[in-house]
């Protein structure tokens, strides 16, 4: 899996945005559609920006407002690397093992006689030094997992989000309008949207219809998630967001204001287990 994310190509997460340091991580995106954004770098900055909606054919259809909280500009980054380093780390096993000298069968005799061999002096099969032996300092059990605030991390999922919002679309509800599952025709519906199937795409739905998961399934590129599978590494790791207009409704109530702090909270103690672990390997 790739491990070049997008958010080295967006500005907000660039110290100075006129250096080339990232220059050789950045991603190409294509020209996204027309949207309005503003940014106020306060204690509490909301992003607000204004969205085309496309209908099922690809015309535009009217707009909506994607109103969400973003954290300050000089601490944007440091939030959202906090927010990813945790879900990365909660989805380690920590199952790696190895044995000791003192856990490896056998050793019970000396492999050959102590003198007249040549060879230097081993009392015991077992040691490091032989193919079998036991391993000096080798990996344990281990628990991996850090906390987080619950604020903090949605406040790294809504920085995110408003940081991606350049490339981001809002469709009509489209699950009805696949009788039989349909790879090709999902394809069709994606390039009359705007999208490359070979580039990255993460849908968000609030509920996703069978037969639009058995069309998209084998589209290697597509992420299907819902308010309850949504997490950062799949919002940074995608090229284009496409909501749907329930989808919007959810990210202002979810991430637009403290008042519903209690709101989604099975959810999101849901998610805390899993929710990255089909979108990375985990590594011992």
């Amino acid at each position: 899996m790739s491990t070049s994310l997008s958010f080295f190509s967006s500005t907000i997460f660039l110290s100075n945005p006129k250096s080339n340091i990232h220059s050789q991580k950045q991603r190409v995106f294509f020209k996204p559609l027309t949207a309005t954004t503003t940014i106020r770098s306060e204690a509490n900055a909301t992003a607000t920006a204004t969205i085309p909606i496309l209908s099922f054919d690809g015309t535009e259809v009217g707009s909506t407002t994607l109103n969400i909280k973003s954290a300050p500009l000089d601490t944007a980054r440091a939030v959202v690397h906090r927010g990813l380093t945790t879900d990365l780390r909660n989805a380690r096993a920590g199952t790696a093992s190895t044995l000791t000298r003192a856990q490896v069968r056998g050793g019970g005799i000396k492999p050959y006689p102590q003198k007249k061999t040549g060879r230097a002096r081993q009392g015991s099969k077992r040691t490091p030094l032989r193919p079998g032996g036991g391993v000096v300092f080798g990996p344990k059990p281990k628990d991996w997992s850090v906390k987080i605030n619950k604020k903090e991390k949605r406040l790294a999922i809504s920085t995110a989000l408003s940081s991606a919002v350049e490339n981001a679309i809002v469709v009509e509800e489209f699950g009805d309008k696949f009788d039989k599952p349909k790879t090709k025709e999902f394809i069709e519906l994606m390039r009359r949207w705007g999208l490359d199937p070979k580039e990255k795409a993460l849908f968000l739905m609030t509920e996703v219809d069978e037969n639009v998961i058995l069309s998209s399934r084998n589209i290697r590129t597509l992420k299907m998630l819902t308010p309850r599978t949504l997490n950062l590494f799949d919002i940074l790791d995608s090229e284009k967001l496409v909501f749907t207009k329930s989808a919007v409704e959810f990210l202002n109530e979810r991430y637009g204001n403290d008042d519903n702090d209690n709101e989604w909270e099975f959810e999101e103690e849901e998610q805390d287990g899993g929710e990255v672990e089909e979108s990375a390997e985990s590594s011992e």
